[in-house]
């Protein structure tokens, strides 16, 4: 492994052997500490609220933010928590698993057959390895493209997805997510799609540590059916708009997902001169390079803005 740069502006990412680099916006604390293995490792205050560091640790180091030296919390944007919501964060090596879906070019919206399926339904055992066996099978039945229900990891044994609460970390139910990198890969080989069902408009209401770092990702004065709505356009929106933005863009790059389906989009309230959907797309679409992605939206009142052009003042959405 020869020394990498970070790829994304937030969270925990290997940079050299036996070497970590940390990131995180903490804009309530004074003081941020890595905890691993009872020990602390500093921070360094940037500005802005944000926080970094490297630390000597690996792949699979379990890892928590202590702020003020007080409480310690799962890292806003970690990439796993084997324990669930509430346990410690764990390191990844996205660069470990081994790709062979190198030639497959991504898909267009004309004449495509979408499966909605729940990883956790689908079969008996509830895992990526196990929906794998069924690959075959669908592509007999004729489906193109899968669209997978949310997998951010929620508390709990059985979910929907749709309370989710660690965006960055697939549910920990289903397997790894090298697991869900090799889902993904066999059904490119199959040539299967797969789309993921992503929930922007709010978070559940159980394990999420986001209020500890700041009270901004949440718009107290604005809410949806589910709650409070998140903070696109208000004070100190521009970290929560980036945590966001580099989420879409970490499912594309990490784990070569064929594009989203945003649901409940008329639940994302945001009065940028450039809508946080239309932002998280274009960047997804960026992140994917050569690659064609599909991006489709939920929208009770038929919202047309969102599958206009940019050119048109739409969000290029495909449907």
């Amino acid at each position: 492994m020869t020394r990498r740069t970070r790829r994304y502006p937030i969270g925990a990412e290997l940079v050299a052997p036996g070497e970590a680099h940390f990131r995180v916006w903490a804009p309530k604390a004074r003081t941020i500490e890595v905890a691993i293995d009872n020990q602390f490792h500093s921070l360094a205050a940037e500005g802005g609220g944000y926080f970094s560091g490297a630390v000597n640790c690996g792949a699979g180091a379990r890892y928590k933010f202590r702020l003020n030296g007080g409480d310690s919390f799962p890292d806003p944007a970690s990439r796993s928590q084997p324990d669930g919501p509430h346990g410690a964060s764990c390191l990844v090596d996205p660069f470990a698993f081994e790709w062979s879906d190198a030639g497959w070019s991504g898909i267009k919206m004309p004449g495509q057959v979408m499966y909605e399926f729940h990883v956790g339904t689908f079969t008996p055992e509830g895992t990526w390895r196990a929906a794998m066996e069924k690959l075959p099978t669908l592509k007999e039945t004729g489906i193109t493209v899968l669209e997978m229900m949310p997998i951010a990891d929620f508390p709990g044994r059985f979910g929907w997805g749709y309370d989710g609460v660690n965006l960055f970390a697939p549910c920990r139910l289903y397997g790894s997510p090298d697991d869900l990198r090799a889902f993904i890969d066999g059904a490119h080989a199959l040539g299967l799609a797969v789309i993921l069902d992503v929930v922007y408009n709010h978070f559940g209401p159980d394990g999420n540590y986001l209020g500890q770092y700041s009270d901004d990702y949440l718009n107290r004065d604005g809410e949806n059916e589910w709650g409070d709505a998140i903070n696109f356009d208000g004070r100190n929106s521009a970290p929560v708009r980036e945590f966001f933005i580099t989420n879409g863009r970490y499912w594309i790059e990490e784990f070569h997902f064929d594009g989203f389906r945003f649901d409940a989009t008329q639940s994302i309230h945001d009065r940028s001169e450039e809508y946080i959907v239309g932002a998280i797309g274009r960047t997804a679409r960026e992140a994917a390079g050569a690659r064609d992605i599909l991006l489709v939206a939920e929208n009770e009142p038929q919202e047309t803005k969102l599958v206009r052009p940019e050119s048109a003042g739409g969000d290029d959405l495909d449907g």
